[in-house]
This record gives structure tokens, C-alpha cells and sequence, in this order.
């Protein structure tokens, strides 16, 4: 089969993965100009920053699995950070999950999906306007792209799948009425996420805190995961309800307002030598939809992603993608044989 995936997060890449694996021809198309999704990691002048998901952990047997793998391929490794609970600038108590296992791309968080992507047709920078039925039983893209002045078209494809936060999804879906009505019911919440460089080490007793009564709900120092550049690297995500409020913020004001809070938070008043903020619009899932995926085998048209319950508790988590992302390509399969 001729399948079109919409987007190169983990789950649309885990799900292109598997159906190339099964002899079908795919392309994945990415409207960015990089892969990964929320996993990016942000490459400047002082090193790069995860500035998007921290960390990932694994409770079920399928993603215990890839994990083993991808260890023993050295795209992870185990982050063995000291975490803890902060609130008016003191530490109120050490992370109750500190044995929780967390893991981390290696060098950097985007490390993965550039692993997984290898052997993949990836169509960066192309955005995907419109689908469009071409005949009885196959789909054309609209597609948008800065390097082409005119729409164009892309296909026929057998299936579609979109890997893209619910919203989005639910936009393209308008050639299926029923998976586009069940997209809708997910939502996102956005963050502002700060990156920090300092001239020398700040004098934390931590390298990850999630904080209470602060326009901040996360911070932490990147030096201290495996393989990243030596130097005072910190990230900082605001929390859902400060993101919501201040979401149309110019830059420099929601990172004036941030360094504000990631001093008070700390107690540390060093200016950093480096600053910039990034505006996630789709950051966390905070209403899942119950199931693995969405997938019409008639129309051939099913959607994936962390906006998915995929039979964990907690949502928007890397392993709520993967898993996602799993099932998609299972349910293909199966609609096919």
C-alpha cells in the first residue's frame, strides 16, 4: 500500500516504521523543518537544550521493550538526576518517585526521532492543507510549502494517517465526520518554555525541580543528563494556566516575566548570559480520548498521538505516542490481511 503519514513526532514515526517494516510504501510528511515534535531539542552557540519533553518513562511491557532496545543501540541512556519538589524558593520535599526510572535521548532528546527516522521518506517544511478523495478509494494531500508559490498535490495514497495534536487532526478530518467529531473532544494545553545559559554553575543542590505557586511548574539543569555540552544549561516550562493566560505575550515579555519567576523559584539572582523562550501551542494533552487510535477502515483514515489513553493513566506522555503509534500500524495491518 501507498500510505501518507502527517507528521514526525514519535508516534507518526513509530507508525511509518512499522508499516515500511510490513512492505508498504510510506511518506511521512512534516510541516516544520525538523523532525521529533514536543522531543526537539533546541541547538544553539552554548550547546543544545531539551526545551521541549524532559524525560520519558515506561510502564508497559511493549515500551519496556523498545526501551531495551534503544539502550542497547545508545540512542537512551537513564537520567540519574536529582529531582525535587520546590515551593517559595525551598525545597519542601525530595521527589517522592525519585526510584522511578526516567530516561533521556542521548545526545540530546531528539536523538530518537533522528534514529527512527533513518530509512524514512520525510518531506520536511510541507505542510498539509486539505485532504482530498481521489476516486473511489484512494486520497490526494493539499500541501503548502514555502518553496513552492502554488498549492500542490501530493499522492494518490491507499491511506492516511495523521500523527498531529488532536486539534489539528481534527481540522483534516473533515472527509470523515466521525473521527474528526471523537478529535475534537481531546484538548492541549500550551506552555511557554524558557532556555538559560550561565556563565558559571548555579549553587543547586538539584538538577530537576517541579515547583507550586510560581508561574512555573518545571525546571531543570540539561548539563546534568548524559552526553550534553559542558556549561550552565537550565530549562524552564511555565505552568498550564500562566501558558493559557499569557499565551499571545511577546517574546521578550514572557521572558522577562519567566527569568522573574525562575529566580524567585531558585534564590538564585544571576543573570544568564543567554536567554530565549519558545511558545508550545500543543504541550500537554490534558483531555485524552479512551482507545489506542482512531481509524475508519473503510475510508482507510485513521489518526494517532499522545492525545490518546492507550491504556495508561496520566496522559500526553512519550510512551501515550508510542504506544499510540504502535496500534495505528497494528490496525492497518490488520485491515489490510
Amino acid at each position: 500500500m501507498h500510505i501518507a503519514i502527517v507528521g514526525a513526532g514519535l508516534a507518526g514515526l513509530i507508525c511509518a516504521r512499522q508499516l515500511q517494516e510490513q512492505g508498504n510504501q510510506v511518506i511521512v510528511y512534516e510541516k516544520n523543518d525538523e523532525i521529533s515534535g514536543r522531543m526537539r531539542t533546541r541547538q544553539t552557540e552554548l550547546g543544545g537544550f531539551d526545551f521541549g519533553a524532559q524525560y520519558f518513562t515506561a510502564t508497559s511491557p511493549a515500551f519496556k521493550k523498545a526501551i531495551t532496545v534503544w539502550r542497547k543501540a545508545k540512542w537512551v541512556s537513564p537520567w540519574e538526576g536529582k529531582l525535587v519538589r520546590l515551593e517559595s524558593g525551598r525545597i519542601v520535599t525530595a521527589d517522592s518517585e525519585q526510584s522511578k526510572q526516567r530516561f533521556i535521548g542521548v545526545p540530546g532528546m531528539s536523538t530518537l526521532a533522528q534514529q527512527l527516522s533513518a530509512g524514512l521518506d520525510i518531506r520536511t517544511e510541507q505542510m498539509v492543507k486539505r485532504i482530498e478523495a481521489f476516486g473511489d478509494h484512494q486520497w490526494l494531500l493539499k500541501i503548502e510549502a514555502d518553496t513552492v508559490p502554488v498549492e500542490a498535490s501530493a499522492g494518490p495514497f491507499d491511506a492516511v494517517i495523521l500523527a498531529i495534536p488532536a486539534e489539528q487532526a481534527a481540522s483534516l478530518l473533515t472527509v470523515a465526520p466521525k473521527l474528526a467529531a471523537e478529535a475534537e473532544r481531546a484538548r492541549y494545553a500550551p506552555c511557554w518554555a524558557l532556555m538559560m545559559g550561565f556563565q558559571d554553575p548555579l549553587p543547586l543542590s538539584y538538577d530537576g525541580a517541579w515547583i507550586k505557586s510560581s508561574r512555573l511548574s518545571w525546571i531543570a539543569r540539561d548539563a546534568s543528563k548524559e552526553q550534553r555540552r559542558a556549561g550552565e544549561h537550565w530549562v524552564a516550562h511555565a505552568s498550564a494556566d500562566w501558558s493559557i493566560e499569557h499565551f499571545d505575550d511577546d517574546d521578550e515579555r514572557a521572558k522577562e516575566k519567566l527569568l522573574k519567576a525562575f529566580h524567585d523559584a531558585t534564590g538564585s539572582f544571576v543573570q544568564p548570559i543567554y536567554a530565549t523562550v519558545h511558545r508550545w501551542r500543543y504541550a500537554q494533552a490534558v483531555h485524552t480520548i479512551a482507545g489506542n487510535c482512531l481509524w475508519d477502515a473503510n475510508l482507510r483514515i485513521g489518526a494517532c498521538g499522545d492525545w490518546f489513553e492507550a491504556g495508561l493513566e496520566g496522559s500526553g506522555r512519550v510512551e501515550n505516542a508510542f504506544l499510540s503509534g504502535t496500534a495505528m500500524a497494528e490496525a492497518l495491518r490488520l485491515a489490510v490481511h
